[in-house]
């Protein structure tokens, strides 16, 4: 599988912007737990640098192919190199309230808002529509895979996400949040048969609905 690259930032810098953010989501899918976006800006008149900064970062891609191990090592590293970054949450509350599609685009859009810098494009993972926030932007279908920007706001949404719900599972211990994170899995599903369904549960998704 090819690694994410800078094309798509390149092809931007040459129209004339300079402050590009890279933006994705973890926790989609999930059964329970909030939903949470990463946004990274890379400066591009300073690609070579990050490019440089890349022998760190070797092996970087969407973060659903990485172990949780170098998900964290990146992570700190990112944190450090990139021009900015932040996280937007919403809560599983929420996300049963206006349902996930909007769940998710409200994620992404706190997460353009905590950022220091205000980017003037945006890359997004997927097919999600922020045209209502005025700044330029475009969706990529598995851009996590393929932009270097978007697989870096991967990494910062799974590795926020994750330290969100091992920190829930100290209040929830009986659901093995801290292992499968909220996600639909055989050891999820027999603690809820077990122990019913608890308030980090989102109630409007399967199985959940249908007990």
């Amino acid at each position: 599988m090819k690694q994410p690259n800078f094309y798509q930032e390149n092809k931007l810098r040459k129209r004339g912007f300079r402050f590009i953010a890279g933006l994705d989501e973890a926790g989609r899918g999930a059964w329970a737990g909030p939903i949470v976006a990463g946004a990274v800006i890379i400066e591009v008149d300073k690609v070579n640098k990050v490019d440089r900064v890349n022998g760190v970062l070797k092996g970087v891609k969407d973060s659903k192919l990485l172990t949780p191990k170098k998900r964290e090592k990146f992570f700190e590293i990112i944190i450090r190199q990139v021009l900015d970054w932040s996280v937007g949450v919403v809560s599983e509350k929420v996300i049963d309230e206006i349902g996930i599609v909007k769940a998710n685009k409200l994620a992404m859009k706190k997460a353009l808002e905590n950022l220091s810098f205000k980017p003037d494009y945006v890359l997004i993972d997927g097919k999600i529509n922020l045209n209502k926030l005025r700044i330029p932007s475009q969706s990529i279908i598995q851009g996590d895979t393929k932009v270097f920007s978007i697989a870096l706001a991967s990494i910062i949404a799974k590795v926020w996400r994750d330290r969100i719900m091992i920190k829930l599972h100290e209040k929830y211990p009986y659901y093995g949040f801290a292992q499968h994170k909220g996600y639909g899995t055989k050891l999820h599903w027999k603690t809820i048969q077990k122990y019913k369904i608890c308030p980090l549960h989102r109630k409007t998704f399967k199985p959940m609905k249908l007990m």
